[in-house]
């Protein structure tokens, strides 16, 4: 069974546990599967706003696609999660993303 099967299966019998979309999503990235790992992305974000790891990764994404107003908007969103959550290392790494983009 290929990894992406893996995810799907676990998904199915887990679907209120953000983590096995995020590995689906991380696995599509990984094979270069960019647009089946946005959609991944935005789905995970869709149904799992507060699970705060997903926007760097989602946002890379859409950097590598060459969408940079899309990736400053997932970091900023990313940012105000990890701020409500109080994760102040995931919310220095979302500015610096943004920042690094130079997106305004």
């Amino acid at each position: 069974m290929d990894r992406i099967a893996v995810f799907r299966s676990h998904i199915a019998r887990s679907p209120a546990d953000p983590f096995p979309r995020y590995g689906l999503a991380m696995e599509l990235r990984g094979q270069g599967r960019l647009e089946d790992a946005a959609a991944a992305f935005a789905e995970l974000i869709a149904a799992f706003p507060a699970y705060v790891p997903t926007y760097l990764m989602a946002g890379k994404v859409e950097e590598a696609l060459g969408r940079a107003a899309q990736a400053a908007e997932i970091y900023r969103q990313g940012v105000q999660q990890a701020q409500a959550k109080g994760d102040l290392h995931a919310r220095k790494e979302l500015e610096t993303a943004l920042d690094d983009l130079g997106v305004v």
